[in-house]
């Protein structure tokens, strides 16, 4: 379950609201309500059966015990009314099962909603928190299509050949840029932030996606391994949070901070636009991710520190962007608050989403039981979960490609990076 029965029963108007101010059908919290009740009650039925049939039970001992005949007619209509009473609640057993499967199906159908100050609506009502760098203007920039293209660092038409139209190859320097930035956020993370690195199946069970919400909710939106009844990652958040799945953490042991990389598979890409140009919606891509795991009181400090680990890389890449608080309709079903950076694309003449930092608070860890002690020997209870992208490449690479175009129709290396390309400052035609 999501939201927990207790806030079910306690508040059920608040998730009414979260539900309809997501954009999703609240009437989910009142069949769960329904459904809630009906398992109490029936509870309680079998409960009052159970009890009957131990009375019967005994009635049975007590009558043998003094002097009836085991087979006579008393002992008889007792067996009779213990019998009958087991049936009754056999069968409500069977329809009890069924009700807490329909409870948890429903329960799990309900969003988390999302924290009382983030703006309702839709993306007409995203806020701009913060901005960093002066967006170039787009007079002479080429976008990255026409320069990846005229460089040779990726092949599109190859690409559809080899798996379909959204799986790009990346040649040559093209290859080794990606391979730099993800060396690069992957040091960056570990050594200047103390997070852990995790490399991650890049295929996860059932179990797995209904924990970080990937399901029910976003089952068309990934690709199926139907054979072995697993999923390709859309996101290395899905395996890395589920490292922890049905454990207790110790207070001393928070807050854990894991950086991950993995290929994403996300087959809702390449919607009809402008987007199919180019890496800017892909079926297959790379990404580095940060998740963490915090006491819940530390949590909206968390949300700030993970943002701005993801904003310095953008800095130090030079890339003009802008930081958005996203409207409850656009920030997904299972997040409270979310942050979206965007980078300024001159060649696309367009701001890309790079990055989407999101705090759950306790949503995520109640769907995979994850909790901790505040103290030791203290009874367990939920932590709060929280991701970031730390970066998403393609579109990184599209803005560093459309950015640092040069007269000559060359790409500076961002300094960072050059370490990583043998000291390499600039990306020309093959050969040059």
């Amino acid at each position: 379950m999501s939201v927990g029965v207790q806030r079910l029963r306690d508040d059920p108007e608040t998730l009414r609201r979260g539900a309809a101010d997501k954009g999703e059908d609240p009437s989910i919290v009142d069949r769960a309500i329904d459904l809630d009740e009906r398992r109490r009650a029936l509870v309680a039925e079998a409960d009052a059966l159970k009890a009957e049939r131990n009375a019967s039970s005994k009635r049975i001992g007590e009558a043998i015990r003094g002097g009836a005949d085991p087979n006579g007619p008393e002992v008889a209509d007792l067996k009779s009314a213990s019998t009958a009473a087991g049936e009754r609640i056999d069968a409500m057993d069977t329809e009890l099962a069924a009700i807490e499967a329909d409870l948890e199906d429903a329960m799990l159908r309900i969003p988390n909603p999302a924290d009382p100050d983030v703006p309702v609506g839709g993306e007409e009502a995203n806020v701009t928190v913060r901005t960093w760098g002066e967006p170039l203007p787009v007079d002479g920039r080429r976008p990255h299509w026409d320069l990846a293209d005229e460089l040779g660092l990726i092949d599109l038409a190859r690409g559809a050949k080899v798996a379909g139209s959204g799986f790009p190859v990346y040649v040559g320097a093209g290859s080794a840029l990606q391979r730099a930035l993800i060396s690069w956020f992957l040091d960056t993370h570990t050594a200047e932030n103390g997070m852990t690195e995790i490399w991650p199946p890049a295929v996860v069970n059932a179990d797995s996606a209904r924990g970080t919400g990937q399901i029910p909710d976003k089952e068309d939106q990934m690709y199926v391994v139907t054979r072995d009844d697993l999923y390709l990652v859309p996101t290395a958040e899905v395996p890395v949070t589920n490292l922890h799945r049905d454990e207790i953490i110790e207070a001393d042991d928070l807050p854990i901070r894991y950086a991950a990389y993995s290929p994403c598979f996300r087959r809702e890409a390449g919607a009809a636009g402008r987007d199919t140009r180019g890496i800017l919606r892909v079926h297959q891509f790379d990404k580095v991710e940060m998740v963490s795991f915090v006491r819940p009181e530390d949590s909206e400090a968390e949300l700030e520190w993970l943002t701005e680990r993801a904003e310095l890389l953008l800095q130090r890449l030079g890339l003009a962007y802008r930081v958005l608080l996203m409207a409850t309709r656009e920030m997904g079903f299972v997040q409270a608050r979310k942050y979206d950076l965007e980078v300024w694309a001159p060649g696309a003449e367009r701001w890309l989403e790079v990055s989407s930092v999101s705090n759950f608070r306790d949503y995520q860890a109640r769907r995979m039981a994850i909790r901790h002690r505040a103290e030791a020997g203290a009874k367990p209870e939920l932590l709060h979960t929280l991701n970031g992208s730390g970066l998403a490449l393609p579109r990184t690479m599209a803005a560093i490609i459309e950015t640092h175009q040069q007269p000559d129709g060359s790409i500076a290396v961002p300094e960072p990076l050059r370490p990583y390309l043998g000291g390499r400052e600039h990306i020309g035609p093959p050969g040059a």
